[in-house]
């Protein structure tokens, strides 16, 4: 396939692609508010039968329904091998509405970026693969693999239901490889996709010290619910930012020396990722001797998320809270369990006198990376770098999570996510984003990682059988 010729049928493409995502985009899918799920869903439904696909809506086992599609191999491609495509259709919450420039849900595009919530995460990269998918049918013969798609509706708040359909589903889902959600450029405008992904455990720490809020004079004799918890969280961690959490890091998988190698050649631009976040202070790698890069794939993570107690309004209330609450995110990597920290931390409360801090557990999901030497995550970056000017950068997993775990256990196949985000697009942030330029060179690469997929892993199986 000439990268002049595919160039010019995907540009052709990609005006109507764009009225479709701008269809898409205006359904307020917000999972954590059951907020326009069925007709979404029937959009998506819609989407896959206009594209020449089979759809199956599975709604029989709890939660947001998941979507499957079928598209088989053309009549001279490979019906033997089959590449999955993981999306989903749901979206954060916009709030805070103030901060965006237009309406959340009323897509504009301004200075070749289309705004509006959702569009790079995680709807922006659906269209983009079923306008792939229309492509290869209408202009280069058929499809060269079959093709499926797993779509759900609950990834923004920690795919709870997701697991029972994959494991219930399993033959249905069944593939070679898989393309994950999401991918973007880079500070340095380079495509920047993982071969893995961090696990979580998102956590929730309440005290409650009265039944009512109480006038503040009363502190000279009655405990403070915000100060206790507080207190409890700095017991946790100390102000090198180290976790200190007895057990926390037990089972950790040690990083191969490739994968150590891989990290320490990843690119990394302290100046341009300080003055993209307007970070006020130095990065707690420096003071801790440690590389930023090895930190974001190797090392995990406990954040404090939110904290809620008392009054926090305009002006003074003198008030002492009736109750304390905190998010804390752990970001997990390979061999962590997120049961196992739950349990670390209670017990660590208990043994720090904090046995009234009660911790519920709200999303726990476990790490997971593939074989960096597998032939499919060989293919992308050597389709990628056809694609893309400034060639890929491919990192063992992401710093963030995802239910990638329960795909490669239950599946077992390798597993790349790669995109049509940028540096700013601002996934859950006000103002989100994607740039035209970005979506149709994504569209090219799905096109050329589609057409030359099967016969990248046949001449892999070939060679193993000499």
């Amino acid at each position: 396939m000439e990268k002049e010729q595919l160039g010019s049928v995907v540009k052709e493409s990609v005006p109507g692609a764009i009225e479709t995502l701008k269809e898409y985009l205006r359904f307020p899918t917000i999972s954590a508010q059951h907020k326009a799920i069925p007709e979404t869903v029937d959009f998506v439904a819609q989407m896959i039968t206009s594209a020449g696909g089979e759809v199956k809506v599975l709604d029989d086992l709890g939660g947001n329904p998941v979507v499957y599609a079928f598209f088989a191999a053309g009549s001279d491609g490979d019906a033997t091998k089959t590449l999955l495509f993981y999306n989903h259709y749901d979206v954060q919450p916009p709030e805070p509405f103030n901060e965006w420039n237009s309406e959340p849900f009323d897509p504009v595009i301004v200075d070749g970026k289309l705004f509006a919530r959702g569009v790079a995460d995680n709807k922006g990269d659906l269209v983009a693969r079923l306008t792939a998918i229309q492509l290869l049918q209408r202009e280069f013969g058929g499809l060269p693999c079959n093709i499926k798609f797993l779509i759900e509706g609950e990834e923004e708040i920690g795919s709870p239901n997701l697991e029972p359909y994959l494991k219930e589903y399993q033959d249905l889902f069944a593939a070679d490889a898989c393309i994950w959600e999401f991918g973007s450029k880079d500070e340095e405008d380079r495509i920047s996709m993982v071969a893995g992904i961090k696990g979580m455990a998102y956590l929730e720490l309440t005290c409650v010290g009265a039944d009512i809020d109480m006038h503040s004079s009363v502190g000279a004799y009655v405990d403070n619910a915000a100060w206790r918890l507080v207190q409890a969280l700095a017991t946790m961690k100390n102000q090198q930012n180290e976790i200190l959490v007895k057990g926390f890091f037990d089972g950790i998988e040690e990083p191969t020396d490739g994968e150590k190698q891989v990290v320490s050649e990843l690119p990394f631009d302290e100046e341009a990722v300080s003055k993209l976040y307007g970070l006020k202070r130095p990065l707690i790698t420096a003071a801790k001797g440690t590389d930023p890069r090895e930190a974001m794939v190797f090392h995990p993570t406990m954040t404090i998320c939110g904290l809620e107690s008392g009054y926090t309004g305009e002006g003074a209330k003198t008030v002492l809270p009736k109750n304390a609450r905190a998010k804390v995110d752990c970001r997990l990597v390979p061999g962590q369990d997120p049961q196992h920290i739950l349990t670390c931390i209670q017990q660590h409360l208990l043994e720090h006198g904090f046995e009234d801090i009660q911790v519920t557990m709200i999303n726990g999901q476990k790490a997971y990376r593939s074989d960096y030497h597998h032939p499919f995550v060989a293919h992308v970056l050597d389709t990628a770098r056809t694609i893309y000017e400034d060639g890929p950068v491919l990192a063992p997993n992401s710093a963030g999570t995802g239910p990638m775990f329960a795909f490669g256990e239950t599946l077992k196949l390798p597993i790349v996510s790669t995109g049509v985000g940028w540096v700013g697009s601002k996934a859950h942030a006000p103002n989100e984003s994607i740039r035209l330029q970005d979506f149709e060179q994504g569209i090219a690469h799905m096109v050329l990682l589609l057409s030359g997929f099967a016969s990248a892993l046949t001449v892999e199986e070939n060679s193993v059988q000499a």
